[in-house]
């Protein structure tokens, strides 16, 4: 008998969502990008980065900090504990999917 199949994280599966959350896992666990170099780096509109960024902030995946630096508005993203959690446990499935399936232990 096999091992059944994993289960992926549809919040992360979608392609860019999934982009997102390996940009923002590069970063040590206290470390933000602006909103500005993400869209950049992901070669994104800030509309369709802002949509993602809310489907993964909803999860609690990503924190969105908006401050401002003198006057000018900066929003800060960062990967949450709990996504750091879900994005390793989505990369781990992924690894299971595309391994050897074998028998069970």
């Amino acid at each position: 008998m096999t091992q059944p199949w994993p289960e992926l994280d549809p919040v992360i599966h979608a392609q860019a969502r999934l982009r997102v959350m390996v940009a923002l896992s590069t970063l040590g666990p206290k470390d933000q990008l602006t909103f500005p170099r993400l869209q950049q780096l992901l070669d994104m509109t800030a509309g369709n980065l802002s949509t993602h960024l809310r489907k993964l902030e909803e999860a609690g995946y990503v924190e969105i900090t908006k401050t401002h630096e003198r006057r000018t508005p900066v929003t800060y993203v960062a990967l949450t504990p709990l996504g750091r959690r879900a994005f390793e446990a989505y990369t781990e499935g992924l690894r299971a999917l595309l391994g050897p399936r074998g028998e069970p232990p």
